[in-house]
């Protein structure tokens, strides 16, 4: 990174997505706080680095990379606004900022290896936290903001830039998160507040909710594929390029050209593709859930100081200079015990309890922890004894009702519907095509399921039962019209597992 000495000038960055990057002041003040550091530290595709060994990137330059691209479509917005155009429409500098400090931000709050902590961990271990409650990266990143403006004293630096507070914060969070729920009338429809409804396409800069054509996919696809050696089909330059705003049923929204189809087409194909090859990839979810295990096990051995007291693995979400310390060195941590927070957490809570079992309780949990880190170190993997893909959504229930039905075997091993695990996959909006009416030469289905199926032991009958209680699966789904593929493999552990991913984003 190219600086200077002058606090009002432009930083360089030198990127391998998109090269030589500028980035205003303010956003260079925001990067060197250590929450925003912290981003160094958590891989941007988690498990993916397991399978793929150059998917070694990490949030801190993704972030990086939407904070420049945000602000390069903003721009160009601006640019092709009719010079008569109304006022209330017009982008202003103001605007462009407020943007790419959301691009910059918009990741602060994930956790250790990026989506494995709030979509496999969280939910296991904070079963508290559920409905309205539930927890996700996005409400961290508001609060993560709002902590990181606190601490360094931003507050000034931004008016300083010429923002307005509270307002502008408003219009950052929004564009982070979408629309935030008043906690003061949790009853009332949620309504955008840091902008009037003229300007309510930059909503669609960051984080689009109407299509999901936004930048900061436009940079983890651009970025993952250069790390995992996948081909990117999708041009984000060319978009920007011709993406304009333009009244649609009465609101203003961004648009691109009709021949621009191919293009889109080409951003929903590099999603789906990505998914499948890469973020779903069946050795990938294995090391994630071997991961979640782990992190379970160890979750209330671990601890980090917070404000005013101690948090553990997964209660520091509700402190944020405590998470501002879980990274994804939390593996290492687990693994290799030093004499830091874990011995020291651990020997304190013994000395309190002074209860053998409970000792020996947690001697148990953090021993399975460290086996299992050390069986993932080793590459002692489970192994997918077989899948299939299928256009049609099976019918979960049915399922879980052949998996009941002679669960039994002369070995003694039980199949547990409760192993199901249900997740998917898609265009980006569910089975809807994202660019209706626009082509009619387009993929005939949206949605699409995956079943894997993972077996815990290498003996040879244990194998034969698996794969007998699979094939019998398959032939209650297929009845339906599903599609097979079927792929055998041989696994290690200890009990017998089944696990259906039916693909979502990782985004």
């Amino acid at each position: 990174m190219a600086r200077t000495n002058d606090p009002g000038f432009n930083k360089v960055f030198n990127d391998p997505i998109h090269g030589h990057i500028e980035l205003h002041p303010l956003l260079v003040k925001i990067i060197d706080t250590p929450q925003f550091q912290r981003l160094r530290n958590i891989k941007q595709l988690g498990g993916v680095y397991y399978v793929f060994p150059g998917a070694s990137h990490n949030r801190f330059e993704h972030s990086i990379g939407v904070a420049h691209l945000a602000g390069k479509l903003a721009k160009s917005l601006k640019e092709k606004q009719p010079e008569q155009i109304d006022k209330a429409e017009k982008i202003d500098d103001r605007d462009v900022l407020c943007v790419q400090i959301a691009g910059l931000c918009h990741d602060l709050g994930h956790g250790p290896f990026s989506h494995l902590f709030d979509k496999m961990f969280i939910p296991k271990a904070r079963t508290d936290l559920k409905d309205d409650k539930k927890w996700t990266h996005e409400k961290a990143s508001l609060d993560m903001l709002e902590h990181l403006i606190k601490v360094n004293k931003l507050a000034p630096v931004m008016e300083e830039n010429g923002l307005v507070l509270p307002e502008d914060l408003d219009f950052i969070k929004e564009l982070i998160f979408g629309k935030i729920t008043d906690p003061a009338h949790p009853e009332k429809e949620p309504k955008y507040k840091g902008r009037k409804p003229e300007k309510y396409f930059l909503y669609e800069i960051v984080s689009n909710k109407r299509n999901g054509i936004d930048v900061d996919k436009f940079d983890y696809f651009a970025r993952d594929c250069h790390h995992l050696g996948i081909k990117n089909n999708f041009d984000h330059d060319r978009f920007i390029k011709f993406a304009k705003v333009f009244k649609v049923d009465g609101e203003q929204q961004i648009c691109t050209r009709e021949k621009e189809v191919g293009n889109l087409y080409d951003f929903f194909h590099t999603r789906n593709s990505l998914h499948r090859r890469a973020y779903q990839h069946k050795v990938t979810n294995i090391v994630e859930t071997m991961i979640t295990e782990a992190f379970v096990l160890a979750d209330k051995h671990l601890t980090f100081v917070g404000e005013s007291k101690k948090f553990t693995l997964s209660t520091a979400i509700d402190d944020m200079v405590a998470y501002t310390k879980l990274n994804d060195n939390v593996f290492e941590q687990i693994l290799l015990p030093t004499p830091g927070e874990l011995d020291e957490a651990r020997e304190k809570d013994l000395k309190e309890a002074r209860e053998k079992d409970l000792k020996e309780a947690r001697e148990k949990d953090l021993k399975k922890a460290r086996e299992i880190l050390t069986n993932i170190s080793s590459r002692r993997l489970l192994k997918c004894v077989g899948q299939f893909y299928s256009a049609y959504q099976a019918d979960i229930e049915d399922m879980r009702l052949h998996l009941l039905v002679d669960q039994k075997n002369p070995l003694g091993i039980k199949l547990l519907p409760e192993h199901l695990n249900v997740i998917k996959m898609d265009y980006g909006m569910k089975t809807e095509n994202p660019i209706d009416r626009v082509s009619t030469l387009i993929p005939r289905h949206f949605q699409e399921q995956l079943l894997q199926v993972y077996c815990t032991e290498t003996d040879e009958e244990i194998l034969a039962t698996a794969r007998k209680n699979f094939e019998q699966l398959c032939q209650t789904v297929t009845s339906k019209k599903v599609c097979l593929q079927l792929s055998i493999s041989l696994h290690v552990v200890k009990l017998f597992q089944i696990t259906l991913f039916y693909y979502c984003e990782a985004g």
